[in-house]
This record gives structure tokens, sequence and C-alpha cells, in this order.
């Protein structure tokens, strides 16, 4: 189930119109969001996704006290029925050390996070207003990796932005490669009318699309290694449906990642788990091994 916990953003990046459209970052109060998770555990939820515009923003004052996401998180952990906890989409500026913590301590907290940078030239990351560098990413990746070795990594990439130089792409492959991300987006630069990125002069087209070309080459493999590497592994799933040929069923990874497996038992809303035979860019495939007691 997904639970919202905040809407709109504070930051005006240059190409986005979400501050405009959703208004300024309002945070839901700490004690409905539990309750409303009550309600999502009695009707059967086993994995709760924070949601928000600018999830990791989240921040409820009430009295003397400040709930902030680490506090959901950590609340949410307490109840015996949920079984995976996921929060996005994030921004680099509010990955704060207490939110970082509870990838060590909270152990219901999914080790994938997804944690847009856009590019990875400080150059076009301050064109774009981010308000961080990519240094700044670089050192939140790091002391993630460092508290839960098992953490793995998305993104989304803008290609194109206005200003942009073959040395910034350069950047962001390089990026690319040292990191690895293992599922992300990536977007030819789109002017968004009332941006202040909307008034600027697009790059080439031909050029902008070899760029995306050869971003997504990088990024495709990563994918496809990091599926790779599940392969002959026993690996969690929780199963959320059929197939529509009701032949097979369909559940997640602790990293999101699809996986199609066989069974004659109806597993629905149950964590598995599921011995992977082979694997393509976008889904992992195989067969149920000896079933978990039903969560």
């Amino acid at each position: 189930s997904y639970l919202t916990i905040q809407e709109g953003c504070d930051k005006f990046c240059h190409f986005c119109v979400v501050p405009y459209t959703r208004g300024p970052e309002c945070s839901r109060p700490f004690k409905t969001i539990i309750k409303e998770a009550e309600e999502l555990i009695k009707n059967g939820a086993k994995e709760i996704t924070l949601l928000g515009q600018n999830v990791n923003a989240y921040s409820f004052k009430e009295k003397n006290n400040e709930y902030r996401i680490s506090n959901l998180l950590n609340e949410l952990e307490n109840y015996p029925e949920i079984k995976r906890i996921r929060y996005t989409t994030s921004h680099p500026v509010d990955m704060t050390d207490d939110l970082i913590e509870c990838y060590s301590s909270n152990k219901k907290l999914m080790p994938f996070i997804h944690l847009p940078i856009q590019s990875g030239s400080n150059k076009i990351l301050k064109l774009m207003n981010r308000k961080h560098k990519v240094e700044d990413y670089l050192d939140i990746y790091n002391k993630l990796i460092k508290i839960n070795p098992s953490i793995k990594i998305s993104s989304d990439f803008i290609i194109g932005y206005p200003g942009e130089e073959k040395v910034d792409f350069e950047q962001t492959i390089n990026l690319v490669k040292e990191i690895k991300f293992i599922n992300s987006f990536s977007f030819i630069f789109s002017p968004r009318p009332g941006t202040k990125a909307s008034k600027l002069k697009e790059l080439n087209h031909f050029i902008t699309k070899d760029r995306l070309i050869e971003l997504q080459s990088y990024l495709f493999k990563n994918q496809i290694d990091h599926n790779k590497s599940l392969e002959n592994k026993e690996i969690d799933v929780l199963v959320e449906n059929r197939t529509k040929d009701q032949n097979k069923y369909f559940g997640r990874n602790e990293y999101f990642n699809s996986v199609i497996y066989s069974s004659d038992k109806n597993d629905i809303g149950k964590i598995v788990k599921v011995n992977i035979e082979n694997s393509n860019q976008n889904t992992l495939f195989g067969k149920i091994k000896n079933k978990m007691k039903a969560a």
C-alpha cells in the first residue's frame, strides 16, 4: 500500500513545475499518518511505501516535538504485520544523518533508495538550482554503503540541459560508472512552461539523443549486471498477484526488482523463497523454494 505523508516542494529546481502546481512543502500530522497506516494493516497491507513529492523533507511540528521521516519509519517498524517499508521520492539535500542511520537500525526498511541527482556535473547542478554538489551526493552514498553495504541506488538523469557541454556529460557518465545505479530513469531535457529553464536555449537534438543513448547503455548494463548477480541465488519475494495467464506469480524482491516464478500454491500476500534461474534487463525468473510462514 502507498501512504502519502507529504506534498509539494520548496526546492524550485529550474526545470520542475512541482512547486508551481503542487505548492510549498506541506507535511501531514504524524498521528494521522500512523492511524492511516493501521487501517492499511487491517486491510492486509504487508508493505507500506511512504509517498511525497519531496518525501524525505517530511517535517511535522507538534508542541515541542518535531517528527521527521525517520520517526515514521521507526514507528512503522513496530507493527509485526508490516514486513517491508519504503519511501519515494527523495531529494539529496534532505538525506539527513538520522534518516541514513535508519538503514542500520531499522530491520524492515528496504536497502533500496531512489535518489535523483539529474547530472554528474556541478556546473549543471548549479544551473538546475539543485542546491547540492556531486561531492555531497557521493558523501551520502558513501555514508549509506558504510552503514549498510547491501544498499543499492537508483536515480534520475536529465540529458541535454541548457548549458551542458561534452565535459559535463562525461562527468555524468563517470558518476554512473562509479555508483552503478541498478535502475534509473533518463530523459532528454524537455522545457516545462512557467519554469526558468523553459526560457533557455535548447541543445541540438541530435547531440542530446546520442548522449542519451550512450548514457542508457551504461545504465542498462548496470541493471542487467545487477539482475545477473542474483541468478542461482535464493531471494525473498513479496507476492503481489498472478500473471495474466494465471500460470505464474508476480512479486518483488527487496530491491524492487520484478520477479516472476512458478508455484502450485496461492502465495499472494506472502513472502516466499524463490530460486532465481535467469533474468533480463527488467525481470527475474525463478521457481518456488520452501515457503516461509505466512505473513
